[in-house]
């Protein structure tokens, strides 16, 4: 017989079990390993479209100019000229 302290304890086990299946899996992104050279380039004006040129091209890595940008909104390195350039 389910009483409610049974189903309780069988709810409070499917959701643990539930959160283990889907729990925020992180990797480290292609980029990271390019990561000053990105950010020096982004410094000295070079496009998205640009910068993933030359990764296709140099180092064989296929990334949409998107995926550089968003790569690059998030580090600390740009986020100062991103602050200053907003100010100016």
């Amino acid at each position: 017989m389910l009483t409610p302290q049974r189903i309780g304890a069988i709810l409070d086990d499917m959701r643990a079990r539930h959160a283990v299946v889907h729990r925020q899996r992180y990797r480290s992104s292609k980029l990271t390993r390019y990561r000053a050279e990105l950010v020096t380039m982004r410094l000295a004006g070079a496009s998205y479209r640009e910068i993933a040129y030359w990764l296709r091209r140099d180092h064989r890595l296929r990334v949409a100019p998107t995926t550089i940008r968003r790569y690059l909104i998030k580090l600390p390195e740009l986020q100062e000229a991103i602050d200053s350039a907003e100010l100016s």
